[in-house]
C-alpha cells in the first residue's frame, strides 16, 4: 500500500475540481434550493496568513455541507483592492499600487486555491476593477439623487501620517487603527453619507436578523439612540437661543450654567468683547488636542465664561455661559444645561469655577409646561455620526461629482461612467491635505454636465468601505455590463444565507453594508432590506506567543510552511478540531502532529480490504452527532466525533458502504483525502457531488437509560437499566437498591410514580 502523501494528492484533486469547473455554480438547478455561503474578502495588502485559513476552511466545510446536504451552493471570493492598507505597503515597497495589488492578488489566489475551498473563481471580483466601481460610483450617484449624498463642512478626524481623513469607525482610542498616529481635528468640506437619516431603520432590523446578541448589542450602543426633549434657552435681548438636549428635562430646576462645544456656531456670536482674548485662547488650545484627550481629561477640568448669560425657561433666572472642551460638538446639540447637584462631572466644573450648586426637587411635568410655552419639544439624539466617504488618497475609486463656477456641484452622467482612475507618477500622499488626483490636468480639467462649461472633478476618491458595502450583491452577478445585479440574479441568491467574519467589523463594515442595502431598497432596486440572513463570527487566530499576530512582533505563521510538511487538509481539519470556532486561540505547531496522524490512519484504514461485517448502531450516531455539529458551526466536536468512529472502526471489517459513508462525514474536512480514497473505492463521480448520510433514528436509541429514583421529590439514586422496560420490573430494580433500602426501611409507600424511561419518585 503506498505512503500517503498529501502534496501528490492534493495537487492532483485541486486540479480535477478546477478542470471539471466541479465548483461553478449555476444560478439555478431544477429542485435544488439555492444556498449563499459568504465570507468576508481579503485586502491584497500581503500574504494570507493563518488568521485568513481560520475564516475560509471551516467557512468551506460548511458549504461543502449543505451542498451535501442537497442545496446549490455559492461560495464566491474576490478582492477588497481599493484602500489604505494595499496603498500604504505599496508605497512602503516603493512600488505603483496597482502593481503592489495586482502582484499580491496572484500570490493570494495560490494560496487561496491550496485550501482546497469550493470556491466559484467565475464570480470572482476586484473592487479596484472599473467594471467594478462603475457600480460603486453609479451608487453614489443614487444615494445623490435621495439627498443622502452631500458635501458639507464636517470636524473631520485627519491622520497627519496616512495623509487623509478617517471616518470615525476607523479611529481607536483616539488613534488611527491602521498606523497608531493621534488622529487631529479638522474642520474640513467633506463628502458625507446622510446614514443618521437610517440610525432607527438600522435599530429595527436588528430584530429580525439572525446575528449573533453581542454584535447586535455592540451596532445598538453605536447608534446608540437616547430619547429625551430639546429645550431652548434664551439669549437676553437676542433672537438666538441655545438649543440643548437632555434626556432629563425634570432636572431643569437645578440647571445653574450651560456648556457649549468651542466648536459651537453660537460662540463667536455670544462671546463678550471683554472675554474674546480668552475664549480665542482657549479656542487655539482646544484646536490641538485630539478627541480622545478631551474625553479623558476628566481629572483636570477646563474652560471659559463667554461673559454671556442666557434664561433658563423653568426658573426665570439667568445662567452663565461657558465654553469648555469636554463638551463635544457632535454630540447632542453641542452644547449641555449644567445640574451640578445631579452630576459629578457638572459638580467638579462648578467647583472649580465657583458656580452655584442649587438643590432642586425633580418636576416630571415640567416638559409639558415648557412645551406649551414654545420652550421644549421631544427629540430622539443618536449618537451615530454621519459617514465622511471623502479620502485624499490615489487608491480609491474616484467620486463621480464635477464642480462647476456657474452651476455648482453636478452628478456625472450615468452613461459617462466609469470615472476612470487614472495613471499619474506622483501618487503620493500630500501635506497640503489634497488628494494626489489634484495634481493631474488632464485628470480635473472636464465639462459641466448641465451647463457644458469648463468644470473641474473632485480629485477625492472614496473610502474604501463604500466598495465592500455592497461587493456581496456583485457577486451574484459579476459580469453585468447593464447593471449592477439583475433583479432575476438577486432573487435567486439574495439576502447572503450566512455571512462568516471577524465581529471587529460590527460598527463598520457590517453597518454600512446594512445602511446600502437599505437604500436601494427604499429606491426599489432590491426586494430585501437586510444584507445578511444569519450572521457568525470566527475567533481570532493568534501567534505561538499568544498574542495578535503581526509581523513587527515576528509571530506570523505562514501557512504555505505547513501545507507542504502536513498538507491543506491536515491544516483544515486541525483549525476546526482547535476549539470552539468563536473562541480561536493560539497557533500550536506541535498540535498539528496528532490531526496528521489520525489522517495517516484514515488512508490506512481506508485502504483495507472491506468485507460485510455491519456497525450500523455506530455510524448512524456519528452521522447525527457529525451533522448537527457542522450546522451549528461546531466544528471542533464535529472532528472529535470522526476520531472517535474511527477509533470503533478501525480494526473491524467494513462493508464498502460503511467506508464511504465514513469518507462522506469526512469529505468536508479533508476534501483531497477523501476524494483520493472515494476513487480507489472504485467511484467515477466526485465525492463532493454526493448526498449527506442519512441516519436512522430507531438506531440511535441507547439500549442503556439511566432512571433516576427520587424519594419525596428528592434524588437518592441512579440505576441503569435496560430501555423501555415495564413498570413492574423497573419497581423490583429499584426496591432492591441499597441505597433506597436505607430511605424506606419500615416505612410505608404511599405512591410509586414512574416516567418511562426517566424518572420514579417515591412518595412515602
Amino acid at each position: 500500500m503506498p505512503k500517503y502523501n498529501p502534496s501528490k494528492i492534493e495537487s492532483k484533486w485541486q486540479r480535477f475540481w478546477k478542470a471539471k469547473k466541479l465548483y461553478f455554480i449555476k444560478d439555478k438547478i431544477k429542485d435544488k434550493q439555492n444556498f449563499y455561503n459568504l465570507v468576508m474578502f481579503p485586502y491584497p495588502s500581503g500574504d494570507l496568513h493563518m488568521g485568513h485559513w481560520y475564516n475560509y476552511a471551516p467557512a468551506d466545510v460548511y458549504g461543502r455541507f449543505k451542498r451535501m446536504q442537497g442545496f446549490n451552493v455559492m461560495s464566491p471570493i474576490g478582492f477588497d483592492a481599493f484602500g489604505l492598507p494595499a496603498e500604504n505597503a505599496a508605497i512602503k515597497n516603493k512600488l505603483d499600487p496597482k502593481v503592489w495589488t495586482y502582484g499580491n492578488i496572484k500570490s493570494m489566489k495560490r494560496q487561496l486555491d491550496s485550501i482546497g475551498a469550493a470556491f466559484d473563481w467565475s464570480r470572482e471580483i476586484i473592487t479596484a476593477e472599473p467594471n467594478y466601481y462603475k457600480w460603486t460610483q453609479w451608487i453614489f450617484l443614487k444615494l445623490y439623487e435621495a439627498g443622502l449624498a452631500k458635501k458639507e463642512k464636517v470636524l473631520a478626524n485627519w491622520c497627519s501620517h496616512c495623509k487623509t481623513i478617517l471616518a470615525n469607525e476607523q479611529v481607536q482610542d483616539g488613534r488611527c487603527e491602521r498606523c497608531d498616529t493621534v488622529v487631529e481635528q479638522k474642520l474640513l468640506e467633506q463628502w458625507v453619507f446622510k446614514i443618521t437619516d437610517y440610525a432607527q431603520k438600522l435599530l429595527d432590523g436588528l430584530e429580525k436578523i439572525d446575528w449573533p446578541e453581542t454584535t447586535k448589542i455592540l451596532q445598538r450602543n453605536w447608534i446608540g439612540r437616547s430619547d429625551g426633549a430639546i429645550i431652548k434657552f434664551q439669549i437676553p435681548n437676542s433672537k438666538d437661543s441655545i438649543d440643548v438636549f437632555t434626556t432629563r428635562p425634570d432636572t431643569i430646576f437645578g440647571a445653574t450654567f450651560l456648556v457649549l462645544a468651542p466648536e459651537h456656531e453660537l460662540v463667536k456670536r455670544v462671546v463678550k468683547d471683554e472675554q474674546l482674548g480668552q475664549v480665542n485662547n482657549y479656542l487655539e488650545k482646544t484646536k490641538k488636542k485630539t478627541e480622545l484627550e478631551r474625553l479623558v481629561e476628566v481629572k483636570e477640568k477646563t474652560g471659559v465664561f463667554t461673559g454671556a448669560y442666557a434664561f433658563n425657561p423653568a426658573t426665570k433666572e439667568k445662567i452663565p455661559v461657558w465654553i469648555s472642551d469636554f463638551v463635544l460638538p457632535h454630540y447632542g446639540t453641542g452644547a449641555i444645561m449644567a445640574v451640578p447637584a445631579h452630576d459629578q462631572r457638572d459638580l467638579e466644573f462648578a467647583e472649580k469655577f465657583n458656580l452655584p450648586v442649587k438643590e432642586a426637587g425633580l418636576d416630571n411635568e415640567i416638559f409639558s409646561r415648557l412645551s406649551k410655552e414654545g420652550f421644549a419639544e421631544r427629540k430622539i439624539n443618536y449618537r451615530l455620526h454621519d459617514w465622511i466617504i471623502s479620502r485624499q488618497r490615489y487608491w480609491g475609486a474616484p467620486i463621480p461629482m464635477i464642480l462647476c463656477q456657474k452651476c455648482g456641484w453636478q452628478p456625472v452622467s450615468e452613461k459617462d461612467l466609469p470615472v476612470l482612475l487614472p495613471k499619474i507618477n506622483d501618487y503620493k500622499p500630500s501635506s497640503s491635505g489634497q488628494s494626489p488626483l489634484a495634481k493631474s490636468e488632464k485628470f480635473i480639467k472636464t465639462k459641466c454636465p448641465k451647463c457644458f462649461g469648463e468644470a473641474q472633478r473632485e480629485t477625492d476618491t472614496m473610502d474604501t468601505f463604500v466598495d465592500s458595502a455592497w461587493y456581496f450583491l456583485r457577486y451574484a452577478d459579476p459580469q453585468n455590463k447593464k447593471e449592477f445585479v439583475s433583479k432575476e440574479k438577486l432573487k435567486s441568491w439574495l439576502p447572503v444565507s450566512i455571512y462568516i467574519g471577524g465581529q471587529e467589523h460590527a460598527a463598520k463594515h457590517l453597518l454600512y453594508a446594512r445602511f446600502i442595502t437599505k437604500v436601494l431598497h427604499d429606491s426599489d432596486y432590491l426586494h430585501f432590506d437586510e444584507p445578511f440572513s444569519s450572521l457568525r463570527h470566527q475567533g481570532l487566530i493568534l501567534g505561538p506567543d499568544g498574542n495578535k499576530m503581526s509581523k513587527s512582533r515576528g509571530n506570523v505563521v505562514n501557512p504555505d510552511d505547513y501545507v507542504k510538511k502536513y498538507g491543506s487538509d491536515t491544516i483544515r481539519m486541525h483549525l476546526c478540531f482547535m476549539g470552539p470556532y468563536e473562541n480561536g486561540g493560539p497557533w500550536d505547531p506541535k498540535a498539528i502532529v496528532g490531526v496528521y496522524r489520525f489522517l495517516n490512519r484514515v488512508w490506512s484504514f481506508a485502504n483495507k480490504k472491506p468485507s460485510n461485517e455491519k456497525l450500523e448502531k455506530i455510524f448512524h450516531k456519528a452521522i447525527k452527532k457529525v451533522g448537527e455539529d457542522i450546522k451549528n458551526l461546531r466544528f471542533n466536536t464535529a472532528v472529535s466525533e470522526l476520531m472517535k468512529l474511527l477509533n470503533e472502526i478501525e480494526d473491524k471489517e467494513l462493508a464498502k458502504e460503511q467506508i464511504e459513508t465514513f469518507l462522506k462525514l469526512m469529505a468536508p474536512f479533508a476534501p483531497h483525502l477523501t476524494e483520493e480514497l472515494w476513487h480507489q473505492l472504485g467511484n467515477k463521480k466526485s465525492i463532493h457531488l454526493e448526498k449527506w448520510p442519512e441516519y436512522d433514528p430507531k438506531l440511535i436509541k441507547e439500549e442503556i437509560v439511566d432512571i433516576i429514583i427520587q424519594i419525596n421529590g428528592k434524588a437518592r439514586d441512579i440505576i441503569k437499566v435496560q430501555r423501555d422496560l415495564k413498570e413492574s420490573k423497573i419497581r423490583e430494580l429499584v426496591l432492591a437498591s441499597e441505597k433506597i433500602k436505607i430511605y424506606i426501611s419500615g416505612k410505608e409507600i404511599n405512591r410509586f410514580i414512574y416516567i418511562f424511561n426517566k424518572l420514579v419518585n417515591i412518595v412515602l
